[in-house]
């Protein structure tokens, strides 16, 4: 079971994990062991509650395919057990990035006295560089 909240959780056999090949540097052990780990996990058949899955599914990320799937490769450590966990937790901190909603933007509009103050310490800023020029005789 891995734990999304309180209330929910995702069931081990929605999350299908495989184990690859990791790409890049590793010596002599790079061909003959799988330690990186390929995760997927179908939004659309998931047991997560309807709300959670549309907004997976309305975010703009590269891990989600046009199918509705979560696709993790974790490859960062060497032992299999450890990328295994890895992209669990990904998977955990992808799901609850969905469920925290943004909070909405309302424009300000800067105060008269906060926009005269601006526009004096600009004018003074610039009587002070205009000083620095050359001096004419």
């Amino acid at each position: 079971m891995l734990e999304i909240s309180v209330h929910i959780s995702i069931p081990d056999d929605e999350v299908e994990l495989s184990a690859i090949r990791a790409q890049g540097a590793g010596g002599q052990n790079v061909n003959k062991v799988s330690s990186a780990i390929h995760l997927r996990f179908d939004i659309k058949a998931s047991s997560l509650p309807e709300v959670y899955k549309q907004r997976l599914l309305c975010l703009k990320d590269r891990r989600i395919n046009k199918q509705g799937e979560i696709i993790i490769k974790a490859q960062q450590f060497r032992t299999q057990a450890k990328n295994k966990q890895d992209a669990l937790e990904r998977l955990q901190l992808l799901i609850k990035s969905a469920i925290v909603a943004k909070k909405i933007r309302r424009p300000t509009k800067a105060t008269r006295a906060s926009q005269k103050r601006r526009m004096d310490s600009k004018t003074k800023r610039g009587n002070t560089k205009a000083l620095r020029g050359k001096v004419s005789e």
